[in-house]
């Protein structure tokens, strides 16, 4: 095996210099958000600002240790990694400091640490080791299976904190299957299940119920070409809607999260006979199961809703849809937040000149917040820079990753940029209310040790492999 020894020649600078610049720029604008005039220095480590530069230079000097370390560390450590993340987020469950209604922090000395950043990273590598793996076919339904834990655990682990935007941000990972050849038609089917949480929401459950079965038949009508498998498939599918129908009518009760558990168990009980009596028309029975499933999940979405999400969580939702209206309360931080980005208009108010962030309209303006500040001190064209550096570096990661001789370094390279990605769009998303406010930082933007550091573990080991280009045996 081949090692480049001078990897500091064959490290991809431009990527280098986006991150440096995002930064750089984060940085300034944290000085910006909370600027005060008895503390104007930004290296004053009193303050947030100053207290961001030191994480700064923790984080250089992170990114020249990681350049040091073999490539072979990360692949032959990266279960390790994976199960000591693990235990840190079961750990920080229990023993860790409730900051906002979560336990998701870790106090020593002062210094808080939020392993669910760091998890992030173990988990990207994880599912790199895995997939790379000798004999792994992305095909395989139990391929699937364990990919799926890997990436689920430690979402359930972190749910028990509970951190719903951090228990979203693994559901990224899941893009990285789709790179290595799983079926396209499940993005569309994993779009749809938040499709019908919103609705589940919204709408009646009989209506809901209607609008998957004409999305099944509308999938049977694409995927089929011949009549006689389209009638097998209708039939199935009208069965399982009046089965449904007179089971309600029957018991003379609400469709409810029992009956989607007694239903739920039903159909993993008789997938396998389907699958029997479909077994050479394989589509109709993905069809009919991912509708019976469908059905079950929306019938639970209440449920889950009411159980497994804390209040302000609940009225952020509601508000995002609409059913809620609460201007002085939940609904305070976006309204500001909105306010003070459309104020900057298309040049900014200038540098160390905004109202909204200077008079605390704003909360959490150096953290969940901080593009606020980009919007109203920079305006449009401050906003679209940021957007478009973030838009450059992700596309950076791909093109590297699509150049990597290894399946390992590839997989990985499309977790880092599915994980970025995700943060970026959520955050700016809401904002400006297009999202619901769920707390993840702005990677390389937001005040914070623990995430600036973990998004830079996260992309300098991939840049360390990147480095070495090494070889890797599938």
């Amino acid at each position: 095996m081949k090692r480049t020894f001078n990897i500091w020649a064959d490290l991809d600078w431009i990527t280098v210099l986006l991150y440096l610049t995002l930064v750089i720029i984060g940085w300034f604008n944290i000085y910006a958000a909370v600027y005060s005039e008895h503390h104007s220095s930004i290296l004053d480590i009193d303050m947030r600002y100053g207290k961001q530069m030191i994480w700064i230079i923790a984080a250089i000097i992170m990114t020249v240790a990681i350049m040091f370390i073999d490539t072979r560390f990360f692949t032959f450590f990266a279960y390790v990694f994976y199960a000591f993340a693990l235990l840190l987020l079961f750990a920080v469950s229990i023993f860790g400091k409730e900051v906002n209604g979560a336990r998701s922090w870790f106090e020593i000395s002062g210094f808080h640490l939020q392993p669910t950043e760091f998890a992030k990273v173990a988990t990207a590598l994880a599912v790199a080791k895995y997939l790379s793996s000798y004999g792994i076919k992305i095909e395989k339904l139990k391929t699937l299976i364990i990919v799926g834990l890997i990436i689920f655990a430690p979402a359930v682990l972190i749910m028990l904190q509970p951190d719903i935007g951090s228990v979203l941000v693994y559901c990224s990972i899941s893009f990285v299957l789709y790179r290595e050849g799983f079926p396209g038609g499940f993005l569309f089917f994993g779009f749809l299940i938040i499709v019908i949480f919103v609705l589940a929401l919204v709408i009646s459950q009989l209506a809901i119920l209607f609008f998957l079965i004409i999305v099944a038949l509308l999938s049977l009508m694409v995927f089929n070409r011949r009549f006689i498998e389209l009638l097998i498939g209708a039939l199935a599918i009208l069965i399982i809607y009046y089965s449904i129908l007179t089971v309600n009518h029957f018991f003379h009760f609400r469709i409810s999260h029992y009956f989607a558990l007694l239903y739920t168990t039903f159909i993993t009980c008789a997938g396998a006979i389907v699958f029997n009596l479909f077994k050479q028309i394989p589509k109709i029975y993905w069809v009919t199961l991912f509708l019976s499933l469908a059905i079950a999940f929306s019938f639970s979405v209440n449920y889950v809703f009411d159980h497994f999400l804390e209040p302000h969580q609940q009225h952020r939702i509601n508000i995002l849809l609409g059913k809620e209206t609460d201007p002085k309360g939940t609904e305070y931080n976006v309204n500001q937040s909105k306010i003070a980005i459309g104020s900057g208009g298309f040049f900014g108010k200038g540098y160390l000149q905004g109202t909204q962030t200077k008079f605390n309209f704003v909360p959490e303006q150096s953290t969940d917040f901080i593009f606020c500040t980009v919007g109203e001190e920079w305006g449009f064209i401050g906003s679209f820079t940021v957007m478009a550096l973030f838009g450059l570096l992700l596309i950076r990661i791909v093109y590297l990753a699509e150049k990597q001789r290894s399946a390992f370094s590839r997989i990985y390279g499309y977790g880092v940029a599915s994980i970025i990605f995700f943060h970026v769009a959520i955050n700016v998303g809401m904002t400006i209310g297009l999202m619901p406010v769920i707390g993840i930082p702005l990677p390389f933007f937001s005040y914070g040790g623990s995430s600036l550091w973990s998004f830079t573990i996260l992309l300098f080991i991939f840049l360390r492999f990147d480095a070495s280009k090494m070889t890797l045996l599938k």
